[in-house]
């Protein structure tokens, strides 16, 4: 097995960091407090492409459709300076650009990659509604057909990216009263009539990330928009998701390096009986257990990305990748602040504000929990 990365994937991780340090880490505490993305930032993500990281450069693209473990890497990057930015770009490539590229027709491309390329529109995901959470079987919001359009009405809530969104992914119900898995996804613009943007979230992490209700109200949609298939957007959804997760896996990957590296530094520097912290065996335990769970986040993710882009089944390999990644950035941001002690619970240093972004990881794009029913259910159907 080959563990090495091509020399783009290394240019990637180079530019990406270079990048992050320069125009991320010195806003993202102000960021964090203001619960918005920094428009310089905004503007130099652009310029970069990272709003087109998984597009083809016939759609404007940066080109790394095919090189998922490349996504990844600048997912990472990115994640490790802020993971507030982290998120937004997940989901704008991973469950918005992407699964229009992969799935729409060429038409619904042609009108719509090109602006969520280049970052004129930003892309949301849009299937959680108060009742239909981990159990996204549960959705409410209707989509009625009427001569060539649908007319769509209902309340999404917690949309990452929902409020600054121009291009949406709509998960609508539209079978019968009872049934529960007949939906449709819809792409839909903000522009159009009826939609608007309800409550912002007060978030307890990634608070540069915006968070927002999105309210249907008699929105028509032409029948040209529905991406797939009519009645398969269940599936669709699944399928949107099992790409997404890796991207979230890539996120708290990030994040999980990043305060590691804080607690490397701290540990050097500060000085407690004598000598540097991480002299004594305690905090070295800590350290330890610290990188072994960011290194299998990053071989779990990696992997899972290297299964895509080969094009098997994935799923379960996405979902290990979002599990360990998660629970792994939770852990080394537990750590972090226990290994700064009372500094650790003070917003000077960055590894609060990390150990607020990590339990986010735990919960958005399917909990722990739905991740190990997920991973079990596949188990038990294979009878592996």
């Amino acid at each position: 097995m080959d563990f090495s990365l091509t020399e783009k994937q290394k240019m990637l991780r180079k530019i990406t960091r270079k990048f992050a340090e320069e125009y991320l880490v010195p806003v993202a505490k102000e960021s964090d407090e203001k619960q918005e993305l920094n428009k310089t930032a905004f503007k130099k993500m652009q310029e970069m492409n990272y709003f087109g990281a998984c597009l083809p450069v016939k759609y404007g693209g940066a080109g790394l459709e095919n090189d998922t473990i490349g996504f990844c890497i600048v997912i990472e990057e990115i994640s490790r300076a802020d993971a507030g930015w982290g998120i937004t770009i997940a989901v704008h490539n991973g469950v918005a650009a992407y699964p229009i590229y992969k799935y729409g027709t060429e038409e619904q491309k042609q009108t719509f990659l090109e602006d969520l390329a280049n970052g004129n529109k930003v892309g949301s995901f849009c299937l959680t509604e108060p009742n239909a959470g981990s159990d996204a079987a549960g959705v409410q919001l209707t989509a009625v057909k009427d001569g060539d359009e649908y007319i769509l009405n209902g309340t999404k809530i917690f949309s990452t990216s929902g409020g600054i969104a121009g291009t949406l992914l709509v998960v609508a119900k539209t079978g019968d009263k009872d049934s529960r898995r007949e939906m449709t996804v819809f792409i839909v613009d903000s522009k159009t009539p009826g939609y608007s943007v309800g409550v912002k979230e007060d978030k307890l992490g990634v608070r540069a990330s915006n968070t927002s209700e999105l309210v249907f109200e008699d929105v028509r949609v032409p029948q040209e928009n529905i991406l797939g298939q009519y009645g398969d957007g269940f599936k669709m959804a699944m399928r949107i998701l099992d790409f997404g997760r890796i991207g979230i896996a890539a996120q708290c990957l990030g994040l999980g390096q990043a305060a590691l590296e804080a607690s490397v530094k701290y540990s050097n520097e500060r000085v407690q009986f004598g000598k540097p912290i991480g002299r004594f065996q305690g905090i070295q335990w800590k350290l330890a257990d610290m990188a072994c769970a960011v290194e299998s986040a990053r071989l779990f993710t990696y992997k899972a990305a290297f299964i895509h882009d080969k094009g098997e089944d994935f799923g379960t390999a996405s979902s290990m990748a979002k599990l360990v990644a998660s629970e792994a950035a939770m852990q080394a941001a537990h750590d972090a602040v226990q290994i700064h002690g009372g500094y650790g619970l003070m917003k000077a240093y960055p590894v609060e504000r990390y150990f607020r972004d990590a339990k986010m990881g735990e919960i958005y794009e399917g909990t722990s929990e739905v991740q190990r029913m997920v991973i079990a259910g596949n188990l038990l159907r294979k009878g592996v």
